[in-house]
């Protein structure tokens, strides 16, 4: 997931109580990969995402990968008809 993702992910992982931090793969290099770990220190972590987006599957009712992102909803916006 890129960090964006990882902002939303996170946002649902407060919402609902979920432990883990999420964090870019590599540390120097926050463009790249994110993913979920149990703690802070990149040298003692261990991946958890996929256990997380699992509880976020069950929890709010979307399988990982599904088109709608955790915690996304209907959003505001106009419709303009085609005048032809």
């Amino acid at each position: 997931m890129n960090a964006d993702e990882a902002r939303d992910l996170g946002a649902a992982m407060k919402r609902w109580g979920i432990a883990g931090v999420v964090a870019p793969e590599d540390p120097a290099t926050p463009d790249g990969e994110w993913r979920v770990y149990d703690s802070q220190d990149p040298q003692t972590r261990r991946d958890v995402t996929e256990d997380t987006l699992a509880a976020l599957a069950q929890l709010e009712g979307t399988a990982p990968g599904s088109a709608r992102r955790p915690g996304s909803g209907p959003t505001r916006g106009f419709v303009i008809p085609h005048g032809g």
